[in-house]
């Protein structure tokens, strides 16, 4: 049985020792698939932490500037920070804006989701193919000035001893900033307001990122994995890219598979691998009974009922199609025997604690809808006006955020209603023992509301009256 601290303790080897707490095969071949599928792509079966062991393994980068612009292009590598936009078209548009001033990169390696490694285990282990990707985008979009995002104060400490062995190996310095540590504070625009002496949390746009950013400047926000392969796309190019994955998915991306698994880890898969071979690598189901759902997508994502939908593709349109979600390449399961609404109910309390506190809609709808969620899990009675507001606050939240929080509380709210309908029913007698019982979603202990409480009617009116992102008082 796997529980939240387990899956806190791996990542924190990962991140801090690089070792295979995370279930990295040791014995794979140099790029080619192992024998369950997995590749090592951008996870050697060692770490690659000097310089020397780094430029012997991968050689000096090849393409550079607006050629390997148009490589990225060609190859289809999209974006692996969750919301999947194409890399290549991101790159020229910072480029076409830079002018006589420059732009800036931003390195996004916070990774504030919790049931999310992959960026640690990255940075722990290749950390130079990063800071060559960090590089190679600098030099492609004209920067003047370059950004490492982290979060934790020792994984700053070892890429500070990273970066400086590098010396004058970058034309553009890399600047590594440890950013206060929160789940919206990876937000692409948290990090500009932040680096421009702000808060750590999301602005209103527009303007974006890429047209205003640190210091009024295109600013290019790429999370680290991103990076990672745009160094090895200089490398080897477009065809190699395109060799694993699918026509309309090309590649392979870093997943964190956890949850009732038997080996909890990071894994390096080709997109279009099926979600049921992708648990296969963490040892499949450790509980009797097997899977009953996935959460895919991590706490931003849905929930994907067990049995014949395992087989879908790995890949964001074909999770998309399943009704579920592939994010930041995150895969949660769930036994037969556990409880997907209590889980869901503190995946959403967390949530909600997490809001900014910048917009009426995050501020008031996130609880409520945490708290109705509690009442489905943990009530008993008739569970129809509960399902009713629940699908009113949705209405009300969805897209009403200065980022989009509440639209990631809503995704997953209402693939629970719809995965876990049968449950609900048998709910209405009073909770499962399983809502007791051991907990398989890696929530941070000690950030969850305890009583659950009915919304009122004075409370679905603050929700509704809530100012917009336009109406909000900017802080």
């Amino acid at each position: 049985m796997r529980t939240v601290g387990d899956l806190s303790v791996n990542g924190e080897r990962a991140e801090l020792d690089g070792d295979a707490a995370w279930g990295l095969d040791a014995g794979h071949a140099a790029d080619g698939p192992a024998a369950d599928g997995s590749l090592s792509r951008l996870l050697p079966p060692v770490p690659v932490r000097e310089l020397r062991a780094h430029e012997a393994r991968y050689g000096p980068p090849g393409l550079r500037g607006g050629s390997l612009i148009d490589e990225v292009t060609r190859a289809g590598l999209t974006g692996r920070g969750g919301a999947a936009y194409p890399a290549g078209p991101k790159l020229s548009s910072v480029r076409e804006r830079a002018g006589l001033r420059g732009s800036v990169v931003v390195a996004n390696g916070m990774e504030s989701e919790p049931a999310s490694a992959k960026d640690a285990s990255l940075l722990a282990r290749v950390p130079h193919l990063v800071l060559d990707g960090i590089a190679l985008a600098a030099e492609a979009v004209a920067a003047r000035s370059a950004y490492l995002c982290v979060r934790r104060q020792a994984q700053a400490d070892m890429l500070a001893a990273v970066i400086a062995e590098r010396g004058a190996h970058d034309p553009v310095p890399v600047k590594l900033v440890l950013v206060p540590e929160r789940y919206v504070s990876s937000a692409e625009s948290a990090l500009v307001r932040h680096l421009n002496g702000g808060p750590a949390l999301p602005g209103f746009t527009p303007p974006r990122p890429f047209e205003r950013g640190v210091r009024g400047r295109p600013t290019l926000v790429s999370n680290v994995e991103t990076l990672a392969n745009i160094a090895l796309i200089s490398r080897h190019g477009a065809s190699w890219f395109r060799s694993v994955g699918t026509g309309t998915a090309p590649g392979s991306v870093l997943v964190t598979v956890a949850g009732a698994v038997k080996r909890p880890g990071v894994h390096e898969i080709p997109l279009g691998m099926p979600v049921r071979d992708v648990l296969g690598l963490a040892g499949g189901c450790a509980e009797i009974g097997g899977v009953q759902a996935v959460l895919a997508g991590g706490f931003f994502g849905s929930w994907l009922p067990g049995g014949a939908p395992l087989d879908t593709p790995a890949t964001p349109d074909a999770l998309r199609s399943a009704g579920a979600s592939f994010g930041a390449g995150i895969f949660l399961a769930l036994p037969a025997g556990g409880c997907g609404l209590a889980e869901t109910t503190r995946v959403l309390r967390y949530l909600a604690e997490q809001s900014a506190g910048q917009c009426g809609p995050c501020v008031n709808g996130l609880p409520a809808i945490a708290d109705a969620f509690g009442q489905l899990a943990f009530g008993r009675g008739p569970h129809v006006r509960t399902v009713r507001e629940l699908r009113e606050l949705f209405g009300l939240v969805d897209g009403r955020g200065a980022c989009h929080l509440p639209d990631g509380v809503t995704r997953l709210g209402e693939s629970a209603l719809r995965v876990f309908a049968e449950d609900m029913r048998r709910h209405e007698r009073g909770p499962c023992p399983a809502a007791f019982g051991s907990r398989w979603l890696p929530v941070p202990a000690g950030l969850t509301r305890a009583p659950e409480r009915r919304q009122t009617s004075r409370q679905m009116a603050t929700i509704k009256l809530g100012t917009s992102p336009e109406q909000a008082v900017r802080p």
